[in-house]
């Protein structure tokens, strides 16, 4: 049974940028980088990459929903991704508000 051409181009999407992020974490587990920015701005950069994810999701939603696109692999895909960053920044977020009420109750 072969592949619809659609279901095809989403899978080799999805492997090409599996591959991407594999060389992305063999280089940083071979070479460590040098911390060349602060937390803050490490936060506020990530904050607007989720940002722009959830921009993404919603535009694609909207371009399936008006009939102008009929991928549903892709559209999936990008809704499980924003899903995922939205639940990694609120599980990050909930640490941060943990270690900082740790850090109030401290006396010294």
């Amino acid at each position: 049974m072969a592949m619809p051409p659609l279901a095809l181009s989403a899978y080799q999407n999805a492997m090409s940028q599996s591959a991407g992020i594999q060389s992305t974490v063999s280089r940083s587990l071979i070479k460590p980088a040098a911390p060349t920015e602060g937390f803050g701005q490490t936060l506020t950069e990530s904050v607007k990459r989720v940002n722009d994810m959830q921009n993404q999701k919603a535009d694609m939603v909207e371009a399936f929903a008006s009939g102008q696109t009929q991928n549903v692999h892709e559209l999936m895909i990008n809704l499980q991704k924003a899903s995922s960053a939205m639940q990694m920044t609120t599980a990050v977020r909930g640490k941060v508000l943990d270690a900082y009420r740790e850090l109030v109750k401290i006396q010294f």
